[in-house]
């Protein structure tokens, strides 16, 4: 039986578009497994434990550490985080030379490179920790939603603010996301 590679796996990006434009974009990251390592919800409200810290840390720093990059709202759950990033501006790609290694084929900039950026230096964190050197933390894939106008971005605001309310709902479905 043939396995899945990297190179093998279907995309689920939109082939259309270029995800380094300019543009509002809904995220759900999920944590390996649906595991909630980074915390727990009581009273309605999200307590983060440890590992939610650093996700929280390493988040907030994504756009000091990529020019014209911003966040808008975001939510941390038990097994998920929910965020918009927006892309501002079109920026000068730098020229990094040519290279065949898989983790460079990401246009730089793109929504891809700001989430596997994200997670890389996140897992970095919570297994140096934790003392899990190669641990997975997250699921290899992310769900994005292009945010296509307002009405959108108020919903999906909505949807954020309003998470960790409807956790007991949803716990056992944190991929169940309406469609805008």
């Amino acid at each position: 039986m043939k396995t899945l590679n990297q190179h093998d796996r279907r995309s689920i990006r939109l082939k259309e578009h270029d995800y380094s434009q300019p543009g509002e974009y809904f995220v759900t990251i999920c944590t390996y497994d649906h595991e909630c390592t980074l915390g727990e919800i009581a009273s309605e409200q999200m307590r983060l434990n440890e590992i939610g810290k650093i996700v929280r840390e390493e988040w907030l720093r994504t756009p000091n550490i990529r020019t014209g990059i911003e966040l808008d709202v975001y939510v941390i759950m038990p097994n998920h985080i929910h965020g918009i990033i927006v892309i501002k501006e079109e920026l000068p790609i730098p020229n990094v030379g040519t290279h065949s290694c898989a983790s460079l084929q990401r246009k730089p900039r793109s929504l891809g490179s700001i989430i596997a950026g994200f997670k890389s230096v996140a897992t970095k964190r919570i297994n140096e920790m934790r003392h899990t050197p190669s641990f997975p933390v997250w699921q290899k894939r992310y769900y994005d939603r292009i945010i296509r106008n307002d009405k959108e971005l108020n919903n999906i605001k909505d949807y954020i603010h309003n998470n960790i309310l409807q956790w007991s709902i949803k716990r056992d479905d944190p991929d169940n996301i309406p469609l805008w």
